[in-house]
């Protein structure tokens, strides 16, 4: 990894002084427009919160224009089913779970957990049967979500979840958030790494000082540290309960570290002078739909607790109406910029943050082509990718 440090005079890296906010595509000497790239589906992605997914209940989900079906059979077991029926495309998620087994409300097909047919009830023992069913997803339920790994499920297996040790830790309470954003899931990455628009939230958190103390890059991750120090202005409770060492704690200015690892993203806020973080955030932001225009944001908030018992149930209100307030305004600025590139039809960003070029560089580099006009792309336009190979004898119907 190589130590960057912004520039003092705010010239901008090379990359800038090509076009703000885009990148030349060497393979056919255009520009690619971040806002048209698709997120890979070789990693393990949530599209649900596991309390939504009830046993023997099904639940309708969405990954980049993919319809999936999730269900919980009567193991306790999650599956994840491409949301068709083979036969007459009727959703598997209005259909009924029967032991570990999901029946279309149609015609009773029935499909296993592995998106094979298992039974059609009407058809003769002797008669020609369909010998593939729809696509299975692999999944794994962890930190209270659903993941499903959308990629080619050979990949699966190798990838690993996030590692979040605060979650399982008896120092730390987490909150968790789940929430539609009208936009590309790149302007969200930027807006939790840019920490220069705390001007945007001066009505709770007062007037914020960020001072960038450096970046670190890769291919695939940047991650920046800030300096915070607070000039003044009305502070929200929820933020001072946020920022202290502990409930009532010395203000101190706080080093906030904010990393993009792709494809997801991480902050911890550490009090000056304190070893261990007072809280550490983990999202990420899964498209919903083909263009991935939409994203859902799954988070998860693990602050630590006080000394004093129980404290941190009396503040969680107060923490959580902050935390809310925080993440509308930052909904409200990411979906005015989607707003502007629907309308432009293209990115007329002028970035001048060499932070931000490399950020979007990182998402640049590791997502696939978006091709929403090509129906031979599939359901989630995911071209340039394997997807087209993940589709196996096994999980479609001919």
């Amino acid at each position: 990894m190589s130590e960057t440090l912004a520039a003092p005079d705010g010239t901008m890296s090379a990359e800038s002084a090509t076009d703000p906010g885009q990148s030349p595509d060497h393979r056919s000497g255009a520009v690619a427009d971040l806002r048209r790239v698709g997120i890979n589906p070789n990693f393990w992605y949530p599209i649900a919160v596991s309390g939504s997914v009830r046993k023997k209940k099904t639940f309708a989900a969405t990954f980049a224009g993919e319809r999936i079906a999730l269900y919980r059979g009567d193991s306790g077991t999650v599956y994840a089913l491409e949301d068709r029926c083979a036969h007459r495309q009727i959703p598997l998620s209005m259909g009924i779970v029967e032991g570990e087994a999901l029946r279309c409300c149609y015609h009773a097909w029935a499909y296993r957990g592995n998106g094979r047919i298992s039974q059609i009830p009407y058809l003769p023992k002797d008669a020609a049967r369909p010998p593939r069913g729809v696509r299975a997803y692999p999944v794994r339920e962890a930190y209270g979500f659903v993941f499903i790994f959308p990629g080619d499920p050979q990949n699966a297996d190798s990838a690993a979840l996030p590692e979040l040790p605060e979650f399982d830790s008896a120092k730390h309470k987490t909150m968790t958030f789940s929430r539609t954003v009208n936009c590309h899931y790149s302007f969200m990455h930027e807006n939790l790494l840019d920490m220069n628009h705390q001007f945007l939230h001066r009505g709770v958190v007062g007037r914020i000082q960020p001072t960038l103390l450096g970046y670190d890059t890769s291919p695939d991750s940047v991650e920046a540290r800030y300096l915070f120090t607070h000039a003044g202005g009305k502070k929200n409770r929820g933020a001072d309960l946020l920022s202290a060492k502990s409930i009532g704690g010395a203000a101190a200015p706080d080093v906030i570290t904010i990393r993009t690892g792709y494809p997801y993203q991480t902050l911890q806020l550490v009090p000056q002078n304190a070893e261990l973080p007072a809280f550490s955030l983990w999202v990420a932001y899964v498209p919903e739909d083909a263009e991935q225009r939409t994203n859902h944001v799954y988070g998860l908030l693990m602050v630590e607790k006080p000394p004093v018992p129980g404290v941190i149930n009396l503040a969680w209100p107060l923490i959580r109406r902050f935390t809310e307030r925080v993440f509308a305004e930052d909904r409200t600025a990411v979906e005015a910029e989607q707003r502007a590139w629907d309308e432009q039809g293209e990115d007329w960003n002028h970035e001048v943050f060499p932070l931000i070029m490399d950020v979007r560089q990182v998402l640049r580099s590791n997502g696939v082509p978006l091709r929403p006009e090509s129906p031979l792309c599939g359901a989630a336009a995911l071209c340039g990718s394997s997807r087209s190979a993940n589709t196996t004898p096994d999980t479609s119907l001919t």
